[in-house]
């Protein structure tokens, strides 16, 4: 049985992670961002490949932080192509976001 993670705000610091990194995935493959409920699938996603529970205020909470994050991260760092995007998502541990939920929710093969 998998260990629940305890939605402290180091969790929170990962799921805002890679949620962010979701939206800059998205922008590049696409040129958009993330639908909402796209944002709201990545953040289920997240929690279950992390055995995290936590309420749905907390999930639209973070889910709207990305968002409003993630244009400044891509101005601040421009991150605009996968292969810019391939060693920072390695580096915070999102590997699902390129398996699932790039890749199911946009159609796109994995970022690698």
């Amino acid at each position: 049985m998998s260990q629940m993670l305890s939605f402290d705000d180091e969790a929170r610091a990962e799921m805002l992670c890679y949620l962010v990194i979701g939206e800059l995935v998205a922008m590049a493959r696409t040129g958009e961002w993330l639908r909402t409920d796209h944002l709201v699938e990545s953040a289920r996603i997240w929690m279950t490949a992390n055995g995290a529970k936590c309420d749905w205020q907390d999930r639209v909470a973070l889910a709207q932080t990305a968002a409003e994050l993630a244009p400044k991260v891509l101005a601040s760092f421009q991150l605009a192509t996968e292969q810019s995007l391939a060693p920072l998502s390695r580096m915070a541990g999102c590997s699902t976001i390129d398996r699932r939920s790039s890749a199911t929710s946009m159609g796109s093969a994995p970022l690698d």
